[in-house]
């Protein structure tokens, strides 16, 4: 028998960062997102693991024994591979803690992942990996995160749920709430891919670091969220994206990304999620694709075809 399980990825439209210290925040499931298949394969109390990419290739194999989860075959031994598997037992070690009769040693378990996104995209191979995990051992998807990693949890809330939402801290609970976010001038949303993957821990250490009035920042951001929600033109929507970035701008001590990268474009640019990699949102008409890709960012993406 086969189970299967499947998660959403995740962006995060406003309050990054800030999330962590209860902004509430405006973030969007994916149309992309990552499936997990398990296979019971008798006693011979082996975990045989595949990680698929978007196009069916391997790019993570290894087995485990399963009494202590150890790797005892990898089909590469790289720093990569070295640091994949880490987290994998990791997760997995945290999920039988959190169940102890998950994987239990008289059996014996094919798993394999497949994601419907380049890796590098940034879109949370990790956080549908660890909703998926959770799924299938039957446990909370945020205390596992929690447990083995960190972060706010935003992305296991939008890998549960199928339309947009809203994500908020409070008193480290996390409060999902279904959010209508369908403006009329959504066919003027573009998702940009900056070429290269950002380490959103990373970023996270660096915040953590910054001191600044946080009520005061925390009230602007629940300002911002939720006129995005309500708003209904795309020059307002320009105002508080540029609003978002000024403010985010001075606490990270960074410059905006469109005067960095962008200081000839027309439109609106927002980072989502850590600064400096991964997607931004642009706001455009229909020539705004052919501006970014003669800059050398192919992957231009409309709303409606990332966003569920």
């Amino acid at each position: 028998m086969t189970k299967q399980y499947y998660s959403n990825g995740k962006l995060l439209i406003t309050a990054e960062y800030l999330v962590l210290d209860g902004a509430q925040s405006l973030a969007v499931p994916t149309l992309y997102g990552q499936s997990l298949s398990v296979k019971e394969i008798g006693d011979n109390n082996l975990l045989t693991w595949k990680s698929l990419d978007e196009k069916g290739k391997p790019w993570f194999e290894s087995i485990y024994e399963l009494e202590g989860l150890h790797p005892i075959s990898q089909n590469v031994v790289s720093k990569e591979a070295l640091d994949i598997s880490g987290t994998l037992n990791k997760i997995l070690t945290e999920a039988r803690k959190l169940n102890p009769k998950f994987l239990s040693a008289d059996q014996g378990y094919e798993v394999s992942t497949a994601l419907n996104f380049p890796r590098q995209w940034g879109l949370g191979s990790s956080s549908t990996l660890i909703n998926n995990i959770a799924q299938w051992a039957q446990i909370d998807a945020y205390t596992l995160l929690w447990n083995a990693f960190s972060g706010s949890g935003y992305d296991i809330a939008c890998a549960q749920n199928s339309s947009p939402i809203t994500y908020q801290l409070k008193n480290k609970t996390p409060i999902v709430q279904s959010a209508t976010f369908n403006p009329p001038f959504k066919n003027n949303l573009y998702f940009v891919y900056l070429n290269q993957k950002q380490n959103s821990r990373e970023g996270i250490v660096q915040y953590r670091k910054k001191e600044f009035n946080r009520f005061s920042t925390i009230s602007q951001i629940n300002s911002i969220t939720q006129r995005m929600l309500t708003c209904t033109r795309l020059s307002q929507f320009d105002k508080l994206i540029k609003k978002h970035e000024l403010i985010l701008s001075e606490i990270l001590g960074m410059p905006m990304v469109k005067e960095r990268l962008f200081p000839d474009y027309k439109g609106a640019i927002k980072s989502l999620g850590a600064w400096g990699g991964d997607f931004i949102l642009a706001t455009g008409n229909k020539t705004a694709p052919d501006y970014f890709r003669e800059k050398g960012y192919n992957t231009v993406i409309p709303y409606s075809k990332m966003v569920k």
